[in-house]
């Protein structure tokens, strides 16, 4: 085989270590827990009425991303380093929601909305990150109830966990707990 066959054939793989196709992966990927959920093998059956059916939030543009913000001051957002959602924390919200309701064990829940004539639980995720003036973690959502005969309810609901240091090991838990929280406080509302 002549060299320059060889340089050829040799070339592209040793290219190959120097390209990156994507951006770096985060240290760190958060997601939600479900503190409360049913057990394996629990089921639920109703009458479309009595359904809830848990649609997802829409969300406050800070938190409408993947990354976990910083509220450094009353006007200045950062974004935590290195630390990214799995998933939109809209999204993770609605499940962790609709998993705490299911584990109540008492209404069939939804988290499509097919035109069921239920019970819909919506609302917007105000907040789900960390405070840097108070080290604490903040998860705020507005949550917003809508009868199958058109009344609508809307309650506002905050959780912060003070004391937790601005790195990626100490937020995800209290984030988590403080998710959990609103969440349990949202199921209690709802009924």
């Amino acid at each position: 085989m002549n060299k320059t066959l060889l340089c050829s054939l040799l070339l592209p793989l040793s290219l190959a270590g120097c390209v990156s196709i994507g951006a770096k992966p985060p240290t760190s990927l958060l997601s939600l827990d479900a503190e409360a959920a049913p057990a394996v093998g629990a089921t639920a059956s109703g009458k479309p009425n009595d359904a809830l059916i848990v649609v997802e939030p829409t969300a406050a543009a800070k938190v409408a991303v993947l990354r976990v913000p910083v509220q450094i001051d009353a006007t200045r957002i950062a974004y935590l380093k290195k630390t990214m959602w799995v998933e939109r924390p809209s999204r993770q919200f609605q499940h962790l929601l609709a998993e705490t309701l299911r584990a109540r064990g008492n209404r069939l829940v939804s988290e499509r909305d097919n035109g069921v004539l239920g019970t819909r639980v919506s609302g917007r995720l105000l907040d789900m990150g960390y405070d840097a003036a108070t080290r604490a973690v903040v998860v705020g959502f507005e949550a917003s109830r809508e009868n199958p005969d058109g009344t609508i309810a809307t309650k506002r609901f905050e959780n912060r966990v003070p004391g937790i240091d601005p790195d990626a090991q100490d937020i995800a838990p209290a984030l988590n707990r403080a998710a959990n929280e609103v969440a349990r406080e949202v199921a209690d509302w709802v009924g």
